[in-house]
């Protein structure tokens, strides 16, 4: 899930100044994690096959979700779902066809970044902007950021946030990850909203997402009945 500096990643300066974008809601990628994606409409076919042949780069953002505007469906501008500003540029580092036309790939998260303007749409017909990378600069050395987390608090709140949902997973796994490690993992992979994905998104650095984490898993534990199901977090 989550990696260290990789030799092939792109340096600040060899970041695109045009990104596809993925609008895909509920969904995080951070600096230093990995995503695995289920790519099957022919326009984000075309956008991944595009990537390949050129920075194998692309932008996972969310929809701004419906509230404060006119009808059922997403806010919309030009026709077009609007996004949220902020989003994180991923590198596709593997990827494999299906049979059944599909394809199965990973993004290894390299930096965020904020939206400049939308351009026009590709050929293929998936979404493209201009990107601004230059406020998340530090996001590239996110490997040597230093962290400052309260583990023990963490612990406690996960541990009551999966009883509450009838979660389970790997605890010596998450007892032995590094700190930085165990916050993008969590922050990635825990049932969160939308909105609460967001936040984590654009906390200021790891130090701030791992208090809103624990914030979140606090509330999550006493705010939400337990679900029916058991279910695996990973």
């Amino acid at each position: 899930m989550v990696k260290g500096r990789n030799p092939f990643d792109p340096s600040f300066e060899q970041l695109p100044e045009t990104l596809p974008i993925f609008p895909l809601s509920g969904v995080l990628l951070l600096p230093g994690g990995r995503l695995p994606l289920n790519i099957f409409e022919p326009r984000y076919l075309a956008m991944i096959f595009d990537s390949l042949a050129g920075h194998r780069m692309i932008g996972m953002v969310q929809p701004m979700q419906p509230g404060g505007f006119a009808g059922d469906g997403l806010p919309v501008e030009d026709g077009k779902p609007k996004v949220h500003k902020v989003g994180c540029a991923g590198r596709i580092v593997s990827f494999n066809e299906s049979e059944d036309g599909r394809l199965l790939l990973a993004l290894s998260g390299i930096c965020r970044f904020e939206i400049g303007r939308e351009l026009d749409l590709a050929q293929g017909g998936y979404r493209r902007v201009s990107s601004l990378f230059a406020p998340y600069r530090a996001d590239l050395d996110h490997a040597d950021e230093p962290i400052e987390l309260d583990r023990e608090r963490l612990m406690a709140a996960l541990a009551a946030f999966f009883r509450s949902r009838n979660l389970s997973t790997d605890w010596e796994a998450v007892k032995k990850a590094a700190d930085h490690n165990l916050v993008t993992s969590l922050s990635m992979v825990l049932p969160f909203g939308p909105a609460e994905k967001q936040a984590l998104l654009e906390a200021a650095d790891t130090t701030a997402r791992a208090r809103l984490l624990v914030g979140l898993l606090e509330m999550g534990a006493f705010g939400q009945p337990p679900e029916s199901t058991p279910q695996r977090a990973n």
